[in-house]
C-alpha cells in the first residue's frame, strides 16, 4: 500500500517527535482518516524520505514520530530550469506542478514584455507563496525527496542575464535552429525559456539571444505557454534523460 507522503519544513531524524503543519494534519486525520499508531512518510526537501507514526489527533495538532530516514534519489540527471513566463492564475499552477512531476529542478517566473498578469508588493508575495505550496504538493504526490527552487519573480532581461552562462539554453521557436532529433548535448544543465499567454515580444527575444538562448522546434504549430514547456521539458527527459 503506497503510504501518504508529507512535506514538512523543519530538520527530521529518527526518533524525533514532529507536530505537522496544520493542512498537513488536517489532510491526514480529517481527509485520510488515519488514526493514531498509522503510518506515514515525512520529508523536508534533504533528499531523505522519513517513515513515521502518528502519536497524537487532537485539538492542539497532529504529531508524529520520525522511525527510520532512507535516501530516495528520484532526480532526473538532467538539471532542467524553466524559465517561464508568468501566466495567469491555473495555468501557472498547472505548469509549476506538472513541471516538478517531469524532474524540472527548478523555476524561474518571469515577467515579459506581453505578461498579461500584473504583481508586486504584497500580492507577489502572496502569489509567490502560493507557488511555492504547488510546486511541494507536486513533490508530495511524485514522489520527490528535493524542492525544485522557485526565484523570486523579476523581468525577464534580469533573470536571463543571471543564469548560468555553461546551461545548454533554449526557447520553442517553429523557425529554430536546433531540432530535438537533431540536438546533440553532453550537457546536464539546460535552460528551457518559455513566453507568457501572448509569447515573446521582439525585446524579449533580443534579450534572450544577448544572452545566449538559442531557437528549438518543437513541431510547426505554436503552442500554448501551459503546453510548451511541458512538451519540451518532457522530450528532453525522453531524449537525454529518464523518461
Amino acid at each position: 500500500m503506497r503510504l501518504t507522503r508529507v512535506f514538512v519544513d523543519a530538520p527530521l531524524a529518527p526518533g524525533a517527535r514532529v507536530v505537522l503543519p496544520e493542512s498537513a494534519g488536517a489532510h491526514l486525520v480529517r481527509v485520510l482518516r488515519l488514526r493514531e499508531g498509522e503510518a506515514c512518510v515525512l520529508f523536508n526537501g534533504d533528499g531523505r524520505d522519513y517513515d513515521a507514526r502518528l502519536l497524537a489527533a487532537n485539538k492542539r495538532g497532529v504529531e508524529a514520530e520520525v522511525l527510520d530516514a532512507r535516501a530516495t534519489d528520484n532526480e532526473s540527471p538532467l538539471r532542467i530550469v524553466l524559465l517561464q513566463g508568468i501566466a495567469r492564475g491555473e495555468k501557472m499552477d498547472l505548469i509549476l506542478q506538472k513541471a516538478t512531476e517531469l524532474g524540472v529542478a527548478a523555476f524561474v517566473p518571469v515577467f515579459a514584455d506581453r505578461t498579461e498578469v500584473r504583481l508586486d508588493g504584497e500580492r507577489l508575495d502572496k502569489r509567490m507563496s502560493h507557488w511555492r505550496s504547488v510546486v511541494v504538493a507536486a513533490c508530495e504526490q511524485s514522489g520527490r525527496a528535493r524542492i525544485p527552487q522557485l526565484s523570486p519573480a523579476r523581468g525577464l532581461a534580469e533573470a536571463a542575464t543571471a543564469l548560468a552562462t555553461d546551461a545548454l539554453k533554449l526557447t520553442l521557436d517553429p523557425q529554430g535552429e536546433h531540432r530535438f532529433d537533431t540536438l546533440a548535448t553532453a550537457q546536464t544543465d539546460i535552460v528551457v525559456a518559455i513566453g507568457p499567454e501572448g509569447g515573446w515580444s521582439e525585446n524579449d527575444r533580443l534579450a534572450l539571444r544577448e544572452n545566449g538562448f538559442a531557437g528549438l522546434r518543437l513541431g510547426p504549430r505554436v503552442l500554448r505557454t501551459e503546453t510548451a514547456g511541458l512538451a519540451a521539458i518532457a522530450a528532453l527527459q525522453a531524449r537525454f534523460g529518464d523518461l
